[in-house]
């Protein structure tokens, strides 16, 4: 496949205006990529259409640059960015590889909890529940759904060293998601989001996340084992896949008695 062109485009081949249409008036200015970009932008395509899967090693730089013809800096450059997104991962000696939710590093980079010592400790995920129902208005609006499409809700603890710490609700779309019960999620024994990504093939690329503290209700108190009005920490998720496409909303209450929670900014 060749890259586009980074060259404008010739105003003497555009096309005459239609009928009717003003010939005065001002033509939309055409916008154009560096062509690193657009490498990247082809390599992206590749990763969403499975033609590299979660894992698995991409072609060589040489190969891609020839299979793209153009040169090898630029493919380099393509792909520095999609490593900095997390999206591939250089691997010293071995080559580059897509980015999976099975890596450690990766489990910690959208769950945020650290304890003080700094250290990222294991935890247990305990399902409450997995059913499907119908999107509210704000979940549908939140997943770019129609109101009463269906949706996944599933309900869960997290234990860190046998303490309840998160109590999580997560709404995917239920078009998605065909198939996920409570069965299948007790019998995956990986982090969620490796399980979305291996048997739904949907991967989480990023997430935006609005925080507050918050006083536990009733409810939430008893499944976190706090006193009702303990203070908590509320974090807000919308986590979007390949084409900035919605396709997780989240809402979770954190203990952090003994944690923190940590954003890297840059």
């Amino acid at each position: 496949m060749r890259a586009m062109s980074a060259n404008p485009v010739s105003h003497a081949n555009s096309p005459a205006p239609e009928s009717g249409a003003s010939a005065s008036a001002p033509a939309a200015s055409p916008t154009f990529s560096p062509l690193y970009q657009q490498i990247k932008g082809l390599i992206t395509q590749s990763l969403e259409t499975g033609e590299w899967k979660p894992g698995e090693i991409i072609p060589s730089e040489v190969e891609l640059a020839a299979r793209y013809k153009v040169s090898q800096g630029t493919v380099r450059k393509a792909i520095d960015e999609l490593a900095a997104e997390n999206l591939l991962v250089r691997r010293q000696g071995k080559g580059t590889f897509v980015a999976t939710h099975n890596e450690e590093r990766a489990q910690f980079r959208f769950l945020r909890l650290l304890a003080d010592d700094g250290a990222e400790h294991p935890h247990v995920s305990r399902l409450l529940e997995c059913r499907r129902l119908r999107a509210s208005a704000d979940i549908a609006r939140q997943l770019d759904l129609k109101p009463s499409d269906p949706v996944v809700l599933i309900r869960r603890l997290l234990q860190f060293d046998g303490e309840n710490t998160v109590l999580d609700e997560i709404w995917l779309p239920g078009a998605v998601f065909r198939g996920l019960t409570a069965e299948r999620l007790a019998e995956y024994k990986g982090p969620l989001y490796a399980m979305f990504e291996a048997e739904f093939g949907t991967r989480m690329i990023r997430a935006t996340e609005k925080i507050r503290a918050v006083a536990a209700e009733p409810a939430v108190a008893d499944l976190l084992n706090v006193p009702a009005g303990f203070p908590l920490l509320s974090v807000d998720r919308v986590s979007y896949t390949y084409g900035d496409r919605p396709v997780e909303v989240r809402r979770g209450w954190y203990v952090t008695t003994g944690y923190y929670y940590q954003n890297d900014l840059s």
